[in-house]
């Protein structure tokens, strides 16, 4: 062979490489834009003191990393999104695993249910929140109550049940956190269905041969087949319900109050009203450090773990 050939030959793997490389540099290129080169920013501007308005910066190092150690309202407010987030390992996807696993036996009009399971989900968070506003509400007009749910009892005579869901400390996180599991289980149901329909039928067939009941099966069978969907399951139910944000703003009267507070709607609040902009960008590299963690966490737990 020539070396005129040698050379033409030997160009193709470059040119292979460099078209692939086209291909793949907008990608590249708008997650630098978009996400590495605003990091950098947001972690210049964690160490200045900035109302978001002047061009003036002051330097103050890791002064507001070491306040946000000290602040109650912060921890607090992670506390909350850490109670939403376990009401949501727990509540929504046990309902979503429940249902899933009923849809997935040979029942009628199980196509219906898929629609009607799948509807919560893609509801507007504002209109999620405003319907669910109207339903706890604990106002009163015409001396009869207004709100849906303490109206049904008053109307059935279990006037001791009524109360001021959203209004009260001890209940409006949990019923937050409950609306929130309402409208985020058909997420959780889609993909544990999809898990469920890829298991090979006839694992269940020897499971029944060798005599393994209805608990002997899902434990043995479904269980571990079904553990790389539920890890990823895990995974977003938690990273989402950290970052549940517009359903509280949508729910809560006045916007921001303390016991309802977590870790975004306190970045909002030190925006808006101490103009701490400095401040609120060591709290979102904190709280981004975190999900960080907990992604890492359970991406190890998940590699470890395979189906048996």
């Amino acid at each position: 062979m020539s070396k005129a050939a040698e050379s033409r030959f030997s160009f193709y793997p470059f040119k292979d490489q460099l078209v692939s490389f086209a291909f793949v540099l907008p990608a590249v290129a708008i997650f630098v834009v978009f996400y590495i080169y605003p990091f950098f920013e947001i972690f210049s501007l964690s160490l200045h003191e900035w109302n978001g308005i002047s061009l003036m910066r002051t330097f103050i190092g890791l002064q507001n990393f070491m306040n946000l150690m000290r602040d109650s309202l912060w921890w607090g407010s992670v506390g909350h999104a850490a109670y939403i987030t376990i009401l949501a390992l727990t509540l929504q996807n046990a309902l979503a695993f429940g249902l899933a696993l009923a849809c997935d036996q040979k029942i009628k009009f199980r196509n219906v249910y898929h629609i009607i399971f799948f509807i919560p989900p893609v509801l507007s968070e504002i209109v999620v929140g405003l319907i669910w506003t109207w339903i706890l509400y604990s106002g009163m007009q015409g001396g009869q109550h207004i709100g849906f749910l303490n109206y049904m009892f008053h109307a059935v005579g279990l006037d001791s049940w009524i109360h001021s869901w959203l209004s009260d400390p001890k209940t409006a996180l949990t019923c937050i956190a409950v609306v929130h599991c309402w409208k985020g289980f058909g997420w959780g149901f889609v993909m544990l269905l999809a898990g469920l329909q890829t298991i090979d039928k006839q694992l269940y067939e020897v499971a029944e041969i060798d005599g393994a009941g209805w608990w002997g099966t899902f434990w043995n069978v479904t269980i571990p087949m079904m553990m790389p969907v539920i890890l990823v399951v895990v995974i977003l139910t938690i990273l989402g319900s950290m970052q549940a944000f517009v359903l509280i703003l949508a729910m809560v009267s006045q916007g921001l109050v303390n016991h309802t507070d977590v870790p975004v709607t306190r970045i909002l609040s030190s925006m808006t009203e101490t103009n701490q902009f400095g401040y609120a960008c060591a709290q979102g590299i904190i709280f981004a450090l975190i999900l960080i963690t907990v992604s890492f966490g359970m991406k190890i737990i998940s590699s470890r773990v395979k189906p048996a």
